[in-house]
């Protein structure tokens, strides 16, 4: 929208823009937002925790008035993610494990809109868990980590690389995992398929396509995935079509595998009963990864996913990963403030002056200097993020 303006018009259309962007109003969950810039209104709804990751946008919005528009996006980015995906769906499996435990994974492709595209699918693999790690879509070798990250002197960062330099497969040889891509092609059947590779196997010329990784997957692939994918190929199914039913089968994947950690976390909550108005809220139990493990044996993952395989294990190598920090940190942080609303609530409903009958004055004025600061700290609480 912007850049053709600027080009012809040039600094006075900048100074436009970012006065019309400055006048945004602040981002709340979800609402639905008219957002002017240049002559165009982007209606913009900003998802909350309320949201289903699978839903429309426009189901979202509900009864909020929407504009006429020529073209709705699901984000601001929207991926092909069948095209993307083509070449590797029969190492989906492999590949989102590699996602999910945050590994080191370089993408050579043969161009930067491949590189990015690529970068960009495996990372939306695992919604709704929020990627932790860092990603690079197009990194190129003057970019300013580029010796940080060839060094070979420490172990490879938690980072996914998209290149298309084959410099980098001689300079990026130590990674644990690499993918090498080539165009994507749509036709009436699926694509060769990359194959599977042993890192040993890397030539720094001519590298065929393949991933080259030591990896094994923890859970056995989904084959009737594939068919279908396959039978909607061959029926010219709508891009749209099996990009939505690869985006349900990764979606039903990741929450098959974080709702037993949700289930598990929220047994950790003091009971609202053991919250009393004139006593500090009991603490959040600690996280014990061996409890969540015996867990598993009836209310694991398995009651939700048809996947066989060594749930255990993932499980186990999850935990060492950037992403389950990240999960438990948000996790602890929401039960906290639950816990906090949940101590004022119990205030608010407390009978002070029965308390205050026998109490010294010493005490009366600690309480209320206590409740005080608990008020100040209520009345501002943190704003709350999108799903």
């Amino acid at each position: 929208l912007v850049a053709p303006e600027y080009f012809d018009k040039l600094a006075p259309c900048l100074e436009a823009v970012c006065d019309e962007i400055d006048q945004w109003p602040a981002p709340v969950p979800g609402q639905t937002l008219n957002l002017p810039v240049v002559g165009v209104v982007l209606q913009v709804h900003i998802p909350s925790r309320a949201d289903k990751p699978e839903s429309s946008s426009l189901k979202q919005c509900g009864q909020e008035s929407l504009l006429p528009a020529p073209l709705v996006l699901t984000s601001v980015h929207e991926l092909d993610l069948f095209r993307c995906l083509q070449p590797v769906l029969t190492h989906l499996q492999t590949l989102w494990e590699l996602m999910l435990l945050g590994e080191p994974l370089v993408v050579l492709a043969p161009s930067p809109a491949v590189s990015s595209e690529m970068v960009l699918a495996l990372t939306s693999c695992l919604q709704p868990l929020r990627f932790c790690c860092d990603y690079r879509p197009y990194f190129t070798i003057h970019d300013s980590e580029f010796k940080e990250f060839t060094t070979r002197t420490q172990a490879p960062p938690n980072v996914v690389l998209g290149v298309t330099n084959p410099f980098f497969i001689k300079t990026l040889q130590h990674w644990p995992h690499i993918l090498r891509v080539g165009e994507p092609k749509m036709s009436g059947g699926l694509p060769k398929q990359v194959k599977l590779k042993k890192p040993s196997r890397l030539k720094t010329l001519d590298t065929k396509p393949g991933l080259y990784t030591e990896y094994t997957a923890h859970l056995r692939r989904d084959k009737a995935l594939l068919k279908r994918l396959l039978k909607g190929l061959q029926k010219k199914r709508p891009a749209g079509v099996l990009t939505a039913l690869l985006r349900r089968h990764l979606l039903e994947l990741t929450q098959s595998f974080i709702i037993p950690l949700e289930h598990y976390m929220a047994s950790l909550m003091p009971l609202q009963k053991s919250i009393t108005p004139w006593k500090t809220p009991p603490q959040i139990r600690p996280f014990h990864q061996d409890d969540f493990l015996c867990s598993l044996e009836h209310a694991g993952p398995q009651l939700t996913c048809i996947l066989k395989g060594d749930w255990l294990g993932l499980y186990r190598r999850f935990f060492k990963s950037p992403h389950f920090d990240g999960w438990y940190r948000q996790r602890r942080k929401e039960m906290a403030r639950k816990l906090e609303a949940l101590h004022l609530e119990t205030i608010c409903e407390a009978n002070v002056e029965t308390w205050m009958q026998g109490k010294s004055e010493v005490e009366v004025v600690d309480l209320v200097l206590k409740l005080r600061e608990k008020l100040v700290r209520g009345s501002h609480p943190a704003q709350p993020g999108p799903g």
